[in-house]
């Protein structure tokens, strides 16, 4: 064991010797991460949007408040313009200053809903507004009704209609995605899918060539000739290329929490155990290609084509769910898309431990293959 860790050891620290390394290990994931945070799949609601509004209410009477109070009760994010300066509304509601009056003299009041210069590109968002206006709408009219007692008692008081939206909803609306998961977005989806994807290309790259690099310069059979066995080189090997992934795994942790604000929340030891057995996988896969190939240029030219083919197969760079059915088990068949579903569930839809044990199984699935085959063909 001992020379197992020290062989490791050794590897890490002449890893971490290369400037390239730190270009590779820290500066591109980072800015891979950021960019598409920002412009590949929003801003990490998987469901659900409460996009900003800015209300204008010109009325005096009771019923423009009672309209805010319903507005926010069917999910409208209101603007304090005061208070939200960082925030940019997408749409701008208009409540006249006749309002009041109109309704309960029984005459149309229109509502106006008008955009926000520099919002052309919220569409989706807009629609989620209008539509949860004219809920609003609805919502109104059928309390002014209920109140009202059929115009019996028209129009109605203010205590009256507040005590109608106090009342429990004799019918509740439970929207989420049918069939399938959500589709994770944002820093939620961009941090796990850059994070496995270089990580499966680093230590692919780092642990075939630089296995192949040692071996062509007699390094390897200087080794044997030490009181070390052929199984220790091997672990010790693997063991340095796990500890180099650990390191990256630990920064852009901590990066998406101090700087991304991702939440990772109480699944942070599932995220951890999930991430760590793929290193073991994408180290074993790297010191097999590396047994396999002599070359350390074509090592490497192996190393990207494989790590580009896993990161699109396996939804690094898109979600798989908005895949045909026939990529999505395409994707299956390499270990990138396992450690993302285990790794989506843990931080976009909020599963436990026990949620991730299938993709777990199959990682260390793939790790124990992948293991044994390096061992099989490890050459001095």
């Amino acid at each position: 064991m001992k020379n197992i860790l020290s062989i490791g050891h050794n590897e890490l620290r002449l890893f971490l010797k290369s400037r390239t390394a730190y270009i590779w290990l820290f500066a591109l994931p980072l800015a891979f991460v950021a960019i598409m945070a920002r412009f590949s799949f929003g801003d990490g609601k998987s469901s659900n949007r409460f996009p900003p509004v800015l209300i204008e209410n010109a009325d005096t009477g009771f019923l423009g408040n009672i309209f805010i109070d319903v507005l926010g009760a069917q999910g409208l994010w209101r603007l304090d313009p005061t208070k939200d300066k960082k925030s940019k509304p997408v749409r701008t509601i208009r409540v006249p200053a006749d309002f009041t009056e109109r309704v309960l003299a029984r005459r149309p009041a229109n509502v106006e809903l008008a955009p926000v210069p520099g919002s052309e590109d919220a569409q989706g968002d807009a629609l989620v507004i209008e539509a949860r206006l004219l809920r609003a709408l609805v919502a109104l009219n059928s309390h002014l009704v209920e109140t009202s007692a059929a115009g019996t008692n028209w129009p109605p008081s203010e205590e009256a209609l507040r005590a109608a939206l106090a009342k429990p909803a004799l019918v509740a609306l439970d929207a989420k995605f049918a069939g399938r998961d959500p589709v994770p977005t944002g820093i939620g989806f961009s941090l796990p899918g850059n994070l496995v994807y270089f990580l499966t290309m680093n230590l692919l790259i780092f642990g075939g060539a630089t296995l192949a690099a040692t071996r062509r310069s007699g390094v390897l059979k200087r080794l044997l000739t030490l009181p070390v066995t052929r199984g220790e080189l091997i672990a010790g090997q693997l063991y340095g290329l796990w500890l180099l992934g650990a390191v990256q795994i630990v920064f852009l942790l901590l990066v998406g929490k101090l700087l991304f604000h991702l939440n990772v929340g109480a699944n942070l030891p599932g995220v951890l155990l999930v991430l760590l057995v793929y290193a073991w996988v994408a180290a074993a896969c790297g010191l097999l290609i590396g047994s396999l190939l002599d070359a350390p240029d074509r090592v490497v030219g192996v190393c990207v084509l494989a790590s580009l083919l896993m990161a699109a197969l396996g939804g690094c760079w898109f979600p798989l769910e908005l895949a045909p059915e026939a990529l999505r088990t395409a994707g299956h068949c390499v270990p990138t898309s396992w450690a993302l579903d285990a790794l989506h569930r843990l931080i976009s839809f909020g599963g436990d431990l026990g949620s991730v044990v299938q993709p777990l199984l199959v990682l260390a699935g793939f790790g124990t293959v992948a293991t044994a085959a390096a061992a099989r063909w490890f050459r001095v």
